[in-house]
C-alpha cells in the first residue's frame, strides 16, 4: 500500500506548451543538459549516449518523439535521468517545473487521443487550474517503438 502513496508524487516538466508529470519513483537525478555523443544510424529521437560516472546511458529526446518542431538546448534545458526495469535512460525535456503531490480525486483517465498511444498516459492530473498528463514511463520506455528497455514480458 505504501507504494500507491509514493507513486501519487510526480515530476512535472515541459514539453513545448504542455505540462507532464511522471512518477517521481523513476527518477534518478535531474541534470544540464549537455550533447550526447551521437550513434550512426540511431532516429532522430535518440539523441546519442553520455557517460555517467561510467555507465553508457541513451539518451532521448521526447520532445523529438512527440513532434514538437525545432526543439531549443538552452539553459533551461534538462536531462531527466530515469531507472527503467533496472535501465538507466536520460529523457531530454523543455525544463522541469516541481515535484507534485496527487490525491486521488486529482487523478482523471485519460480520453482517447491518436497522437500519442493510450498505453502510456496513466491520466491527466489537475493541479489547482493546471492540468499535468501523466505519462506511463515505464510503459513509453518499454515500447518496441523506442527499443531502449527490454519489455518485462520478454524478462519474466
Amino acid at each position: 500500500m505504501e507504494q500507491a502513496v509514493n507513486d501519487s508524487e510526480v515530476l512535472s516538466f515541459r514539453l513545448g506548451k504542455e505540462e507532464y508529470g511522471i512518477s517521481i519513483l523513476k527518477v534518478q537525478e535531474i541534470r544540464g543538459y549537455e550533447s550526447p555523443t551521437r550513434l550512426a544510424n540511431a532516429p532522430a529521437f535518440l539523441k546519442g549516449v553520455i557517460n555517467l560516472r561510467g555507465r553508457i546511458v541513451p539518451v532521448v529526446d521526447m520532445r523529438i518523439k512527440f513532434g514538437f518542431a525545432d526543439p531549443t538546448y538552452d539553459g533551461l534545458t534538462v536531462v531527466i535521468i530515469l531507472n527503467i526495469a533496472q535501465h538507466v535512460i536520460g529523457m531530454v525535456v523543455d525544463s522541469v517545473s516541481e515535484v507534485v503531490t496527487l490525491e486521488a480525486d486529482q487523478i482523471r483517465p485519460a480520453p482517447a487521443m491518436g497522437s500519442l498511444d493510450a498505453g502510456y498516459l496513466r491520466g491527466l492530473g489537475t493541479v489547482g487550474e493546471r492540468m499535468l498528463i501523466l505519462l506511463d514511463i515505464d510503459a513509453l520506455m518499454q515500447s518496441e517503438e523506442l527499443g531502449l528497455v527490454p519489455s518485462l514480458a520478454l524478462a519474466a
